[in-house]
């Protein structure tokens, strides 16, 4: 696939660091995070956050490299294929070894990939398409799909509702060992304090050149702390001060005075992704597709844009789901549906709809900052519609909490960065909170994930765009630019939607 936005390329306005060959074995950092990820179980949780912290414990089958392909990670190599499609065989790394000591074989992997299509929202995506996952020998696992499916590697690489790795004997439903294969392992975790990770001295890495999340995983610090500052502000001075190593989310408006500091330097992924306007569509107010194209009317999308990230060299207004920089790019259904800001017309729209004044109940968290701002515009334009507009303001933790039982809320706001595969949105899941799930849904999802030929599945994916602007699961705002912080003195750091800090070093 044709994807000319790589998060190692020319999307970053600065340059990563280049690690040197010398670089020093130790040291500990401490890296700001906008607030306590709800849970250590990757499968559990499709909150970034998790992602973030996780990724450096756990480990998949596959991952991607620098230009978002998928490359192998615990795997081998690539999986042989069948020639219909419906066969996988994956040979296994030999010599992995998991925080407890034990080594992993194809056995914990089978486990694994059961309980990620048990417990997972993407998991539970792909086992609809799954037969059977088998251990052929104790290095090899064959995964035999009722049919073909696309979308199952990139699935299978994601770090985000993540197909982990972990032993046999390790698969509750609810996680009560953090143990997984990956270059640090937890030693504490003190809630809104820290989570401490340290180097696992049995780590095997791969060999050659790091590339992106793939290749070589250097273990060069000691220790690594994750370290909770939800409020934004706060983030803002601590990388002023150089107080922490890396810090996450940092208000757009800060990027200027990051730039001066003499301590820290900023990093911007021009663009990173898009805010969405979750919905509920199971139960409640948000469940009526009449209220939804209510909102969607009434909302002007360039006035929260600016609101929430300033400058225009930090968003563009855009309803398409992909930019124009990637294969996956088109406006069919954005037509007359995004950016319409006409509160007196859905006013109309929801008195025929028959609105009872029921509150509108939106959920959003103050850790990232934009969220707030635009919850805040979105609301007066909601009030001039005619909605009586009950905004929820929580902890990021308690809003992953909340949006997992349908009858506390009807609109989440939420982002993702631009994904390599489109299947990998959460609200093509019908079990991700929204639960999207009708018959258009599935027609369009599935005839775009079940075809193998990339042409044709550029084209499917302009149906299910389609599909989505006329049935509204989510509302997406816009595109925006992330901006983070990172210490002057790390290196090794490479700019990534998810950062990551093997390959990172302290130095000298």
């Amino acid at each position: 696939m044709r994807l000319k936005l790589a998060f190692l390329a020319a999307t970053v306005l600065i340059s990563g660091p280049c690690l040197s060959l010398a670089a020093e074995r130790g040291g500990v950092v401490n890296v700001a995070t906008i607030g306590e990820p709800p849970t250590l179980d990757p499968m559990a949780s499709t909150a970034d956050l998790v992602g973030i912290v996780t990724q450096h414990i756990f480990e998949t089958l596959y991952t991607f490299d620098k230009s978002w392909k998928v490359t192998p990670l615990l795997a081998e190599s690539l999986p042989e294929m069948s020639a219909d499609g419906k066969t996988y065989t994956i040979k296994l790394r030999s010599g992995i070894t998991f925080h407890d000591g034990s080594e992993m074989h194809a056995d914990d992997v089978v486990a694994s990939l059961g309980r990620w299509m048990k417990i997972a929202s993407r998991g539970k995506q792909a086992a609809s398409f799954i037969d059977k996952v088998t251990a052929t020998d104790p290095q090899t696992v064959t995964i035999t799909l009722k049919q073909p499916y696309a979308p199952l590697l990139s699935l299978l690489a994601f770090n985000n509702s993540a197909a982990v790795i972990l032993p046999a004997e390790n698969q509750a439903d609810t996680m009560s060992a953090v143990i997984g294969t990956g270059p640090y392992m937890l030693k504490e975790r003190k809630p809104d304090q820290y989570i401490q990770l340290v180097r696992f001295d049995g780590y095997k890495s791969r060999s050659g050149e790091s590339d992106g999340y793939g290749g070589a995983r250097h273990q060069y610090l000691d220790e690594i702390r994750f370290v909770p500052v939800p409020d934004p502000n706060t983030r803002v001075e601590a990388a002023i001060s150089g107080q922490y190593a890396y810090v996450d989310s940092i208000p757009v408006e800060a990027y200027d005075r990051v730039k001066s500091s003499s301590a820290s330097k900023p990093i911007m992924l021009k663009p990173f992704g898009f805010p969405v306007f979750v919905f509920n569509t199971k139960e409640g107010l948000s469940s009526n597709l009449a209220v939804r194209k209510a909102v969607e009317k009434a909302l002007n999308t360039e006035d929260m844009l600016a609101a929430a990230f300033g400058a225009k060299e930090f968003y563009e207004a855009d309803g398409a789901f992909y930019p124009k920089s990637y294969v996956w790019h088109t406006e069919i259904g954005t037509e007359g549906n995004y950016n319409l800001g006409d509160p007196e017309g859905a006013a109309k729209d929801l008195k025929a709809a028959g609105y009872d004044g029921k509150p509108l109940r939106i959920l959003t968290s103050r850790q990232y900052e934009f969220h707030y701002k635009m919850a805040q515009v979105a609301a007066e334009y909601l009030k001039l519609a005619g909605f009586t507009v009950d905004l929820q303001v929580v902890d990021w933790a308690t809003l992953t909490q909340r949006r997992a039982d349908p009858k506390l809320w009807d609109i989440y706001i939420s982002h993702s960065p631009f994904l390599p595969e489109p299947a990998l949105m959460g609200a093509l899941s019908t079990s991700s909170p929204g639960w999207w799930d009708t018959p258009a849904r599935k027609a369009a999802v599935d005839a775009f994930t079940s075809e193998a030929d990339p042409d044709k599945r550029v084209a499917l994916w302009q149906t299910v765009q389609k599909t989505m602007y006329d049935e509204l699961p989510l509302l997406k705002i816009g595109n925006f630019n992330a901006v983070s912080a990172v210490s002057n003195k790390l290196e090794g750091v490479e700019p990534a939607p998810w950062p990551y800090f093997w390959n990172a070093s302290v130095k000298p």
